[in-house]
């Protein structure tokens, strides 16, 4: 049992960051949700993430025979990061559109953005897994230091550009002609966002970079949450 000690600590690292974001947005709507459907989607969400690896590194070889270059000097690129980003958040969509889009739970437009914010805290915490695993050797301080980063950057970013597209597909309830262009629209916000904040953390070495990613997701908490609450 005592071998299994530090997977179970670096699955509760991981995992931490998105329960807690979790919980406090499920606090903010007044017609809680099914537990079961939250607890499918928010695994869905977990299950799926290895996707976007998949699609991203398949991106990547693809181009590079294209383009005849190494495929490493494609991995970080401006088109890369655009690329990433639209992938994250097809799949965190997925998530949702396998357990809920026709289940008779989904019964009011808020839950759209429930339901995108908990498959996007699955997909978060596989993705925390991941790279807390890659720097767990560097020392518990560099862990936790690490650790903190992801849970107010690329853990609330997810939730955040999620409950964006979760707020369009919402928008469909009363605009139902317009729903797949309200869809798309969605979707192209949602990365956008998505892709700028990882454009400022590619440069982190940069102070101002710090900054701006930081003031963007504070304006995009503020809008979600006013979404959240007009919704």
């Amino acid at each position: 049992m005592s071998s299994l000690g530090p997977y179970l600590f670096l699955i509760f690292l991981g995992t931490l960051p998105s329960l807690i974001w979790l919980w406090y947005w499920l606090q903010k709507d007044e017609h809680p949700e099914p537990k079961v459907l939250i607890t499918k989607v928010l695994l869905l969400g977990i299950m799926l993430s290895p996707l976007a690896i998949v699609l991203q590194l398949v991106f990547v070889q693809l181009l590079a025979r294209v383009l005849s270059v190494a495929p490493e000097s494609l991995s970080g690129g401006p088109g890369f990061y655009l690329w990433a980003a639209f992938v994250e958040e097809v799949v965190k969509y997925l998530a949702v559109f396998f357990v809920v889009l026709r289940s008779p739970d989904f019964d009011e437009p808020v839950d759209a953005m429930i339901y995108m914010l908990t498959a996007a805290m699955g997909f978060a915490a596989m993705e925390n897994i991941l790279v807390i695993n890659r720097v767990i050797g560097d020392g518990l301080s560099a862990t936790l230091g690490i650790w903190g980063l992801r849970f107010a950057g690329a853990t609330l970013l997810h939730a955040l550009s999620s409950a964006l597209l979760g707020y369009f597909i919402a928008m469909a309830w009363y605009y139902f002609d317009h729903r797949k262009a309200l869809f798309v629209v969605g979707l192209a916000l949602a990365t956008a966002f998505h892709w700028v904040f990882n454009l400022f953390i590619s440069q982190a070495q940069h102070s101002l970079s710090l900054f701006y990613s930081t003031l963007l997701l504070m304006v995009m908490a503020f809008l979600v949450s006013t979404l959240f609450d007009k919704m």
